[in-house]
Formats: C-alpha cells, structure tokens, sequence
C-alpha cells in the first residue's frame, strides 16, 4: 500500500511522518524530495523559484521500483521470484501527483503557514504565494481530482501538535481514519 502525505510546504509534512517508521505498524518513509536531487529525477531548474523541476514520470518509475522487494530464501516454497509490496508513506507537496492507494493532504492556516516560512527563511513573496495556494485549496483540489474524493484525508495542523498529527496519519495509514476531503477551508484569509 502507498500512502502519499502531501501539503503546501510548511504545512508541517517531513516532521509529522519522521518517526512513523518507528510505530507498532512499521511502514517505511520515503521523503520524495531529497531523492529527486540525489537521484536526479529532475528535469531543470526554476530559476524564477530558485527550485528543481521534478520528472514526475521518472519518479514514479523511481518510486514503484522502491515498492517492491524480492521475498529472499525465507520463502519455503523454494520460489524466490514471490514479490511483496511494502507499506509505503510518501511524503513531498508532489506526492499527490503520483499513484497512491490513500492522500493525506496536511492543511495550515494561510497566516501561520507565512509564519512557518519565514522562520525557515523563505522570502516574502515566495511565502506569500504558498498561503494564497493554501487559501485556494490548490494542493487538496489536485488530490481529489487525481485520486478522488473517497481515497483523500484532510487535517488541519494549524493548532495541533505534531504528535497529534503524527497520529491522524498513522490513523490514515491503519484505515481507522474515514476520508474527509473538503473539511477544512481557508478562504477568510481574502476577506
């Protein structure tokens, strides 16, 4: 299974999925955006974002070979061609961009978001333009129209702790979570 975690950037994404590894239910975590650099799954270079372009294409053939795994000599069968499948968390404000059996969208307030952004150092305007797309729902829009509105999850990381959404994720992960796209909105920030 692959579970993609998605958001605009500062949305609180690499924190909230860093240990899920570590939980009872052991899945492995892929942050898609350290590989498309060290991999060079890349196509160019924004120079007006000062950012990689991403080869989605490469990146799914990329991801879908980290997927599976040859099932070694434990196999009493004798047969060591048997494929398994991991449990996969993806995590990249990409991610939604690729299959996924379920998409955790992580959402934030469009004023903390610019908050988040500025203390990593982000400048003004590029911060600016990630709180309109969140205002805008543009990332959860892409998901369900991608993966549809019963395989996406919405949680607002606004005000919760990232134990808390940490949890909703795991919660995601194990199916104890019901799909809730559409349950946060932003669009007071244009008021």
């Amino acid at each position: 299974m692959r579970v993609a975690v998605t958001g605009t950037p500062g949305t609180g994404k690499t924190t909230a999925v860093e240990s899920l590894s570590e939980e009872p239910n052991g899945v492995e975590v892929i942050h898609l955006n350290e590989h498309v650099e060290a991999d060079h799954l890349r196509t160019g270079v924004d120079e007006t974002r000062d950012s990689l372009v991403a080869d989605l294409d490469a990146l799914a053939d990329w991801l879908d070979s980290q997927e599976t795994t040859e099932n070694g000599a434990d196999d009493d069968s004798g047969d060591n061609s048997e494929v398994r499948t991991k449990t996969l968390v993806v995590e990249s404000h990409l991610a939604h961009l690729l299959d996924a059996d379920r998409v955790v969208v992580l959402r934030c307030r469009p004023e903390e978001l610019t908050r988040r952004l500025a203390e990593r150092g982000v400048d003004r305007r590029k911060a600016n333009e990630n709180a309109e797309s969140e205002a805008l729902d543009v990332i959860l829009s892409e998901a369900v129209s991608r993966h549809g509105i019963e395989n996406v999850y919405e949680i607002d990381t606004t005000d919760r702790s990232t134990a808390d959404v940490r949890a909703a994720i795991a919660s995601v992960v194990t199916g104890e979570r019901a799909p809730s796209a559409g349950t946060v909105s932003f669009l007071d920030f244009f008021e």
